[in-house]
C-alpha cells in the first residue's frame, strides 16, 4: 500500500530574499519507511533496578522451529493472562508481573532474557527462572547455544572470595571494571554444575538504564562468542580433507612438469577435477557460517571495547581472556577458508595449465598424422605410377598381337613386308600413344592441380 505525505511551506518575507509561497504538495513515501525509522529503536536497552538476577538463553532454530516458536511464547504468555506478540514480531517485551520477559529473534537464533528482583542476599542461591513453568522450558523449540545465570548486587553488598569461590565452583575468575568505574564483572566463561555459565555485576554507581546496557552487552558477549565459535568445529574437521587436495594437487603439478603420455593427462583431468568438485563443495558448505563467524567475532570485539574495561589487581580482563581463547579459534576459521580461497585459484590456475598440455598433445599428435598422411599419399602415388606403367605394358602388348594379325593378313594379299621387322618398328610407337592416351585419360578423370608432375622425393 503506497502511503502519502502532505508537505506545505508557509509564505516567506526577508529583506534578502523574494518572497516564496508554495501550496502543499503530496509525496509517493516507500511502504518501509515506517519500519525503517523503527529500526533504530528495536532491541532497546532494559531498565534494570538492582540487586537483581538474569537468566539468559540463546535457542538455534531451523526453520520447522521457527514456526513452532510463536505458539510456544504465546503459550507462556496464556499461562499469564498477557497479550502475547503478533506474529511477525521480531521482538517482545513484557512484564509479567513477578519477572521481566525480553524475547529477540535474530537471524539463526532467538534469545530468551528473564529479569527478575534478587529473592535473597547471596549468589546464585535463586534464578529468574523459578516464575518459568519447567514443562514449558522443556518444551521449547530449538537447540540450546547459551544459557547465561547474571547476579547484580550492590556495592554494599559483602560478598567475600569464600562466596565467590563458592558461587563459581572454585573456577578461575577473569574480571574487571567497567562503565568508567562505576560497576565490576566477574565470570569464570565456563558452563557450572546447573548447566548454565555464571556472571556476577557489581554495581557500584549505576543508573537503571546503565545497568541495563550494561547488563544487555555481557549477555550479548556471550552469546555472540558462542555463535562465533559454531565455525571452528567445521574448520577442524575440514583441516585434514583440505590437507589432503593440498597434496593432489601438488601431486598434478609436479606430474605436469614432468614428460608423459596423452594417458597421464587423462588420469590427471580425472583427479583435478575431483579436487575442484571438492573443493567448491566445501566452500559453499562453509561460506555462510566463516562469514557468520568473522560478523559475530567484531559483535564481540566492539561490545568488549564498549565496556571500557580497567585491570583489576590479579584478574585478567574479559578482553584479555577472550583474545587469547576464542582469538586463536577465529584465526583457525579463516585460515581454513583461506586455504580453500587459495586452493581454488591454483585449482583453476592447475586446470589451465593441464589444459594447455593436453592441447600441446593433441596438435603434436595432429601433427604426426598428418605427416603419416603425406607419406602414405606418397607411397599411394608411386604405387599409381607403377600401375600406370604395367598398364601401358599390357596394352601395348595386346595391340601389338592386334598389329601381328593385321601384318599377316597384308602378306597373305601380296604386300611385301617383313612381318618381324614391322612389329619390332611398331613396338615404341605403340607404347608411346598408349601412354599418351592413358595420361589423357587420366588428365580427362581428375583436375590438374591434383595431379603432381612427378613423386616427392623419398625421406
Amino acid at each position: 500500500m503506497v502511503e502519502t505525505l502532505d508537505v506545505s511551506t508557509a509564505e516567506m518575507s526577508t529583506e534578502d530574499s523574494p518572497q516564496v509561497t508554495a501550496t502543499a504538495v503530496t509525496l509517493t513515501v516507500d511502504s518501509r519507511r515506517a519500519e525503517l525509522y523503527e529500526e533504530l529503536h528495536n532491541r532497546p536497552s532494559p531498565l534494570v533496578d538492582t540487586p537483581c538476577v538474569v537468566s539468559h538463553m540463546a535457542i538455534r532454530l531451523n526453520e520447522q522451529e521457527r514456526l513452532l516458536e510463536h505458539a510456544h511464547l504465546e503459550a507462556l504468555c496464556l499461562r499469564f493472562s498477557i497479550n502475547p506478540p503478533s506474529a511477525d514480531s521480531s521482538c517482545y517485551y513484557q512484564n509479567f508481573g513477578g519477572f521481566e520477559l525480553r524475547w529477540e529473534k535474530h537471524l539463526e537464533f532467538s534469545t530468551y532474557t528473564f529479569i527478575a528482583p534478587q529473592p535473597t542476599p547471596g549468589l546464585f542461591n535463586d534464578s529468574a527462572l523459578r516464575f518459568i513453568p519447567r514443562d514449558w522450558l522443556t518444551a521449547m523449540p530449538g537447540q540450546l547455544i547459551a544459557a547465561v545465570h547474571l547476579s547484580v548486587i550492590k556495592d554494599d553488598q559483602p560478598v567475600g572470595e569464600d562466596a565467590l569461590v563458592e558461587a563459581f565452583e572454585g573456577m578461575r575468575l577473569s574480571g574487571s571494571v567497567v562503565a568508567k568505574g562505576k560497576a565490576e564483572i566477574l565470570t569464570s566463561f565456563r558452563i557450572h554444575s546447573d548447566g548454565f555459565s555464571r556472571f556476577v555485576i557489581r554495581d557500584r554507581a549505576l543508573n537503571a538504564y546503565q545497568a541495563g546496557r550494561l547488563i544487555q552487552r555481557v549477555l550479548e558477549i556471550e552469546t555472540y562468542r558462542l555463535m562465533a565459535l559454531l565455525g571452528l568445529p567445521i574448520a577442524r574437521k575440514l583441516a585434514p580433507n583440505v590437507t589432503e587436495m593440498e597434496e593432489t594437487l601438488a601431486r598434478i603439478n609436479q606430474q605436469i612438469a614432468t614428460q608423459g603420455d596423452f594417458s597421464d593427462d587423462q588420469e590427471m583431468l580425472e583427479s583435478l577435477t575431483k579436487v575442484a568438485a571438492q573443493v567448491e563443495k566445501y566452500r559453499s558448505d562453509t561460506n555462510y557460517r566463516f562469514g557468520a563467524t568473522n560478523a559475530y567475532f567484531d559483535l564481540v570485539s566492539s561490545r568488549l571495547e564498549q565496556l571500557k574495561e580497567e585491570q583489576v589487581a590479579g584478574r585478567q580482563t574479559l578482553e584479555e581472556f577472550l583474545d587469547r581463547r576464542l582469538g586463536p579459534g577465529i584465526s583457525t576459521c579463516n585460515a581454513i577458508r583461506q586455504r580453500m580461497e587459495d586452493l581454488s585459484r591454483r585449482v583453476a590456475q592447475t586446470s589451465s595449465l593441464l589444459r594447455t598440455r593436453v592441447e600441446l598433445n593433441i596438435a603434436t599428435q595432429n601433427q604426426n598424422l598428418l605427416e603419416s598422411l603425406d607419406r602414405r599419399s606418397g607411397l599411394q602415388l608411386r604405387l599409381q605410377q607403377a600401375v600406370e606403367g604395367f598398364s601401358v605394358a599390357a596394352i601395348a602388348y595386346y595391340l601389338m598381337g592386334l598389329l601381328g594379325y593385321v601384318y599377316s593378313a597384308l602378306i597373305e594379299q601380296g604386300v611385301a613386308l617383313d612381318k618381324n621387322l614391322a612389329l619390332g618398328i611398331s613396338v615404341p610407337i605403340v607404347l608411346v600413344v598408349v601412354w599418351l592416351g592413358t595420361r589423357g585419360l587420366i588428365r580427362t578423370m581428375l583436375p590438374t592441380k591434383e595431379l603432381p608432375e612427378k613423386a616427392p622425393p623419398k625421406k
